[in-house]
């Protein structure tokens, strides 16, 4: 065989090659989102399609993401405990192409020990782990809103809700980190709600339903990559 016959072969194999690695390695369509929480998942206060779970899936949808309504496990009132043992309901089987979880705040205001907290988190998101298509790269984890600026939270001490839920953080953030999931802050949205209080839902202590679309712009980004990588 010639030298340009041999070279014509190669150049034709390198570039369906690249048209190979160019392709998206997961469809776009018929996705399944489950969200995995407690009443900030669940959205108490606001109307079903202003949860943030919800408005997420509209936001990727305008991105060409076709989701179906999210699957949510979420109550109001739910610690780890609570959040471990509704998920040991649900197969464990790769179905989701998203999971995202969201727990602690009931820990930190039912002073449960945060060794606790430590042990269910990590069960929490093994599961989610199991939940995803694409496993740890399917998955990830809110940081938890400060309730103490607040109207229900600046009668129950500001400060000391501040630095404890930062020590729960701290421990959600060690343990994304040794599982590989992204861990995406919004605490500091939440903070705003001292002066702003449109942030706040009716209740005076939720998020409305304009602090749950903050939170869905500042991760919508990252979630795409997840989705796209």
């Amino acid at each position: 065989m010639g030298l340009k016959k041999i070279f014509i072969i190669i150049s034709v194999l390198s570039l369906f090659g690249c048209r190979v690695s160019q392709q998206k390695p997961a469809t776009k369509d018929n996705l399944n989102y489950l969200a995995l929480g407690d009443s900030y998942t669940i959205g108490e206060s606001v109307e079903e399609d202003d949860r943030w779970p919800v408005q997420l899936v509209k936001e990727l949808k305008e991105d060409n993401f076709s989701f179906n309504p999210p699957k949510i496990i979420a109550q109001t009132g739910w610690r780890t405990d609570d959040l471990h043992q509704a998920m040991k309901d649900e197969p464990a089987k790769a179905q989701y192409d998203l999971v995202s979880v969201l727990i602690g705040v009931n820990n930190q205001y039912q002073n449960k020990e945060l060794e606790q907290y430590k042990k269910e988190l990590k069960r929490i998101l093994e599961n989610a782990i199991l939940y995803a298509k694409r496993g740890n790269e399917s998955v990830f984890m809110l940081s938890i809103p400060n309730y103490g600026v607040t109207p229900f939270g600046l009668t129950s001490g500001k400060e000391n809700i501040g630095e404890e839920l930062k020590e729960y953080d701290k421990i959600a953030q060690e343990i994304c980190a040794s599982l590989e999931i992204p861990f995406y802050n919004i605490t500091d949205i939440s903070l705003e709600a001292e002066t702003n209080k449109t942030l706040v839902a009716d209740d005076g202590l939720h998020p409305s339903e304009k602090m749950y679309r903050r939170w869905v712009v500042r991760i919508l980004p990252q979630v795409k990559d997840l989705l796209n990588n």
